[in-house]
């Protein structure tokens, strides 16, 4: 593995390392794409899932006790990392890259990649290192004040805030249709629950769901509330034989309503090339507002 700079260490990160993982990535999100999008709640989140083993799973760069970059090998073939902006040329994120491919390999996978913004520091870096483009995704946001066009659910269908009762199932529809372009194992449904219901946070309004005539869960939305007060659709989906009555459209529109009420108006969401929803956010009036390449490498 390629070494640090003198003075600089590498160590696992623990949870009180979140705050510090924030700030950089905050950093890097602003000089990057002009906004901050990271929360301290979706690092936690995705730390505290019972299948993730943060000690094995994480690498955090320090000069001295300031958290310089850090990465993380987070599931099958997927991780993330990121350098503080002042202190990129320095090397670290080469190592960062060779640590998630050397942890990658020692868990068994075959690939690893990551997410960067178009145009960075980190995709060129990426490239350089002989990683391969992957996918594309897009951040999107409806501007505050926008109105989603809202069509009359079918009559048997209605759509409401999730009850304990329902989270399980409201799980499965997700997943399942998640999964349908994703190529990966099922989440396992205390994976799922961390990063939703126990989020840090969680209010019975961010997860959202519409039933068929038969009482069924057809489809589900979860949004959450950054801390500048825009809302954020991190899921929604539709099951397969349910699609095309205008639910996901519903489940949109009162997830936009619901974090318009508490927040600053403004929503966001992200989708990818393989799920080809791109066309039907911009057709809601979203607008892109920054554009990700994931890339990837064999191990």
């Amino acid at each position: 593995m390629t070494g640090l700079p003198d003075g600089v260490s590498s160590r696992p990160l623990v949870l009180a390392d979140a705050p510090a993982v924030v700030e950089v990535m905050a950093a890097f999100e602003m000089a990057t794409i002009g906004s901050v999008v990271i929360t301290e709640a979706d690092i936690i989140g995705d730390w505290n899932r019972p299948s993730f083993d943060l000690d094995a799973g994480t690498i955090g760069v320090f000069e001295g006790d300031r958290l310089l970059g850090y990465a993380e090998v987070s599931g099958p073939a997927r991780g993330d990392a990121c350098v503080h902006p002042e202190e990129t040329g320095r090397g670290i994120g080469t190592f960062l890259a060779h640590w998630m491919q050397d942890t990658a390999r020692a868990q068994g996978q075959s690939e690893i990649g990551m997410p960067v913004p178009e145009g960075s520091p980190g995709e060129t870096l990426l490239r350089d290192l002989g990683y391969h483009q992957r996918w594309t995704s897009w951040v999107l946001e409806l501007p505050a004040g926008r109105d989603i066009p809202q069509l009359p659910l079918p009559a048997g269908y209605g759509l409401r805030i999730a009850e304990a009762e329902d989270v399980e199932a409201t799980y499965h529809v997700i997943e399942d249709a998640f999964l349908e372009w994703s190529v990966r194992d099922k989440q396992p449904y205390d994976d799922w629950r961390a990063q939703v219901v126990e989020r840090p946070g969680f209010e019975p309004w961010n997860l959202q769901l519409v039933t068929g005539p038969d009482r069924e869960v057809v489809g589900g939305v979860h949004v959450v509330l950054d801390p500048d007060g825009t809302g954020f659709v991190s899921k929604v989906a539709v099951r397969a034989d349910q699609r095309g009555k205008g639910l996901a459209k519903a489940l949109l529109a009162a997830a936009f309503a619901a974090a318009r009420e508490v927040g600053n108006g403004r929503s966001e969401l992200s989708t990818d090339s393989r799920t080809g929803a791109l066309d039907l956010y911009l057709g809601l009036g979203m607008e892109i507002s920054s554009t990700w390449i994931n890339y990837g490498i064999a191990v």
